[in-house]
């Protein structure tokens, strides 16, 4: 990523250091009688890797570590990834597993992220947790301050993102027809929901030009050149959606955002304050 196409990653940056605390916070029960998927071979846990949009796999030479312990704290409380947990010699040596390691998988970008457990200190549930949450990526990711890194640490430059109100009548429906141009993108553009319910999101509908009047609105940006275009007010719809990605991808613009220019003004201000 060039220095011209930091604004955004710093912005969303300094949005996370403001707000990490509350994005780390977990409404799941501790409590819960979960635990992870055995694998049980290769084929299981290829079968497992493919089954969801991300997941999670403890993949584990020595089953008395610390660190197992911990594993199955953060199956209980981040109930929203599926977990699988291995200790088939075959399978350690078919994934390049030489120690204790937890890794997780991500179908969007086709990326899998590895904590080596021997090259971490102190590691315990909190800081797994931190791990996973900044690393996960679906078909369509929430956008919050940890979801912000792994957005940005992706290959994938390409980011369309849906400004929507979670709260509002009929918000589920536009979800769905969201979730179904996703898949049609696979490897090419990171689908992401920026909920304007959230204060802690109005510096983002700022930094983008949007009033809570324009909203639902989708706007489509290059992590790599800045270049941004918004698809035009109406009914959104998966065609809508489909043709307004493959346009931009094909260096076509539905009219440039007119307010391109505030990012380059806003980068240098970002810098500054760092």
């Amino acid at each position: 990523m060039d220095g011209s196409a930091m604004s955004l990653l710093l912005l969303l940056l300094l949005t996370a250091a403001s707000h990490a605390g509350d994005a780390n916070e977990s409404s799941a029960d501790p409590e819960a009688d979960r635990k992870p998927e055995e694998l049980g071979d290769v084929a299981a846990t290829q079968g497992f890797i493919n089954s969801a949009d991300c997941v999670v796999i403890g993949f584990f030479k020595d089953l008395e570590k610390p660190e197992v312990k911990d594993f199955y704290a953060v199956v209980k409380d981040l109930q929203g990834l599926p977990f699988g947990l291995t200790t088939n010699s075959q399978v350690l040596s078919h994934f390049n597993i030489s120690s204790n390691t937890i890794s997780l998988f991500r179908q969007v970008d086709n990326r899998r992220e590895d904590l080596e457990i021997k090259n971490i200190k102190d590691l315990d549930a909190s800081k797994l947790s931190r791990f996973l949450q900044m690393n996960e990526l679906h078909f369509v990711t929430e956008y919050n301050p940890l979801t912000a890194v792994g957005l940005f640490n992706s290959t994938i430059r390409i980011h369309l993102l849906l400004f929507l109100d979670k709260t509002s009548e009929g918000h589920q429906e536009t979800l769905k027809i969201f979730h179904e141009a996703a898949s049609h993108f696979l490897g090419k553009v990171l689908f992401v929901l920026i909920d304007s319910s959230l204060k802690t999101n109005d510096q983002v509908l700022s930094f983008f030009h949007l009033k809570r009047t324009d909203l639902p609105a989708i706007t489509i940006y290059n992590t790599e050149n800045d270049k941004t275009d918004r698809m035009p007010a109406g009914k959104i719809s998966t065609q809508r959606i489909q043709n307004f990605c493959s346009n931009f991808l094909q260096g076509k613009q539905t009219g440039e955002d007119p307010n391109l220019a505030h990012l380059k003004t806003e980068e240098k201000v970002l810098k500054t304050e760092l």
